[in-house]
This record gives structure tokens, sequence and C-alpha cells, in this order.
């Protein structure tokens, strides 16, 4: 991945959760995409893994309607290997990692990692 891609996925990538626009988020993930998440446990119960796109479009569904006022503001991104690092800064001002790894230019895994109780969505706590 190049910092030209990574730019550009980044821009879409924000710009579709700050609309709460799903179909344009899932775009970027393969079908058999796997999430990590403490969130989606806190939400889902299980593990907090994710497996495949529908699965992934419920859980974002239920953080949406759990989290009306959800809203990201990118502070950096980091470029590896077919690997991003996003981190940003959530509605509640706490930091978040997230984490993708890319089959080509889709995202075929990803992990959303919090700095302590900011993995806590609201309601959960």
């Amino acid at each position: 991945m190049d910092h030209v891609m990574a730019q550009s996925f980044v821009g879409s990538w924000v710009a579709a959760w700050n609309a709460h626009d799903l179909d344009a988020l899932l775009t970027h993930f393969t079908d058999d995409v796997t999430f990590h998440s403490p969130v989606a446990a806190q939400l889902l119960g299980g593990d907090g893994i994710i497996r495949g796109k529908k699965a992934l479009r419920a859980y974002w569904t239920e953080g949406l309607r759990r989290i009306p006022d959800l809203r990201f503001e990118v502070v950096g991104s980091y470029v590896g290997v077919n690997s991003l690092v996003i981190n940003y800064r959530n509605q509640k001002g706490g930091l978040v990692n997230e984490v993708l790894l890319f089959d080509g230019p889709l995202v075929n895994e990803g992990y959303g990692t919090y700095l302590g109780e900011d993995a806590n969505p609201a309601g959960a706590r």
C-alpha cells in the first residue's frame, strides 16, 4: 500500500462513517472479512470476532443504533505492507486505532483497539 492509496482510503472511510453510510463503508471490505473488537463483544456478546460482511453490517447497524451521535476525527494514519492503521478520536473524545489488513484493495481483516475505558460504548457500562 502506498501513501496515496492510504490517504484515499482514509478519506473515504471517515466520510462514510461520519455519514453513517454502511453501504459505502462496506465496499472497502471483502465478503469473508474478519473483524475483532472489544466493542463487538459488549454489544453482541461472544468473543468479539465478527466473521463475514453480513455479520459486520449487523454489528455496525447495532452500534449506530446505540450510538446515534457516532463521529470520528482522524488524528493520523500509518501505512505498512498490506496494512493500514487509522488513529482517530471518537465522539466521546476517546482515542482509537483501527488496524486494517488488506487483500489487494480490500480489507480482509481488521482490529478495533481502544485506550482503556474508551472501548465501552454508550449504555454498556
